[in-house]
């Protein structure tokens, strides 16, 4: 499963500039001859992959798009000016696809990545350029060519930013229920979710939140011998690959005072056991379910053995502590675009 964002956008490059009809009119000069400048080129829309981009957010409103015009060309042989192209930052792993055909124009896989997807009209030549010995004053000079129009499919392919992992039971989708659109099933018992949710956290809808949505996915539960294919297995470690930080939810109901670790350890071998690079993933290690009695003892009791260790404390159902949260993900998801 993948998750995919979708915008439908037409894209305009601009038109170039018309060719100029001028004579050179200056005293004492009767027969000056033609002097008509070239009209200038339009301007590209150039699509270019970015690491500052995590979402197709910004064509939910805007999905006309278009480069500035070639500017016209002028008497002195002066030519227009090119027009400005437009380049338009989009997340590294966008595909864009001709709308009309479905035929795939160009995958982005890297930072930086540039591509012309429309090509500026070229401007039209000035009567200069049509003088001869047969016709010493042309009167007449081209207009400048039309740019191109696009319809495109764009499509994100990205699982998440954020994967929310944990025990079965530790309050994963209770979790992004609270803080995104996602609306999964919650059930007090193990295995609940059966594929990964997806939800978008509005970042930019309240204070203090600030930028750009981002996707979370609560990550189905992984249990011990996961990397082995037990629970729900090997299926679900391999789209946390996918992800770009890792938030750790833990019951705090299911931490043994004697050995506080325990439960956060389990998850983190699996991690370790399936993929070297997956257990070095950033991690915010979040206790959850801080409105159950003896919640604030075993939390200071686990916060004591993680030494030192920045722990999130939240309550999903009571909401306490989840801004909080999301700001600490927007920090560190912001780390790992520089």
């Amino acid at each position: 499963m993948k998750f995919i964002d979708e915008a439908i956008i037409t894209v305009q490059s601009g038109d170039g500039g018309r060719g100029c009809v001028s004579f050179r009119r200056e005293k004492f000069i009767p027969r000056g001859g033609p002097d008509g400048g070239d009209g200038g080129k339009g301007g590209d829309v150039v699509f270019v992959a970015t690491s500052r981009r995590r979402t197709l957010y910004q064509f939910r409103y805007k999905n006309i798009l278009k480069a500035k015009n070639g500017a016209g060309g002028q008497g002195k042989k002066k030519a227009g000016k090119n027009g400005e192209e437009l380049r338009i930052e989009i997340p590294i792993g966008t595909l864009v696809f001709n709308a009309g055909t479905g035929y795939l124009i160009k995958d982005f896989v890297k930072p930086g990545e540039t591509f012309i997807t429309a090509k500026g009209g070229r401007g039209g030549q000035g009567n200069t350029r049509f003088k001869s010995s047969k016709n010493r004053s042309p009167r007449f000079a081209q207009p400048g060519e039309p740019g191109e129009t696009l319809t495109l499919k764009i499509e994100l392919k990205l699982l998440a930013d954020a994967g929310i992992i944990g025990l079965p039971n530790a309050g994963k989708s209770t979790l992004i229920s609270v803080i995104s659109s996602a609306r999964p099933k919650i059930a007090g018992y193990p295995f609940t979710t059966l594929t990964p949710n997806l939800g978008v956290v509005q970042t930019g809808l309240k204070e203090p939140f600030r930028g750009e949505p981002f996707v979370v996915a609560d990550i189905p539960g992984l249990i011990s011998g996961a990397h082995k294919g037990a629970g729900l297995g090997i299926r679900f470690l391999k789209h946390i690959e996918r992800t770009r930080i890792l938030i750790h939810l833990i019951d705090i109901s299911s931490i043994d005072t004697n050995h506080p670790l325990d439960v956060y350890n389990t998850i983190n071998m699996e991690l370790a056991l399936y993929s070297k690079n997956l257990a070095k993933k950033p991690q915010i290690v979040v206790l959850n379910k801080l409105d159950i009695p003896g919640a604030k003892e075993a939390a200071d009791v686990f916060q004591s053995a993680a030494k030192g260790k920045k722990i999130e404390l939240i309550s999903a159902i009571t909401g306490k502590g989840v801004d909080h949260l999301i700001l600490r993900i927007l920090e560190i998801l912001d780390k790992t675009y520089e």
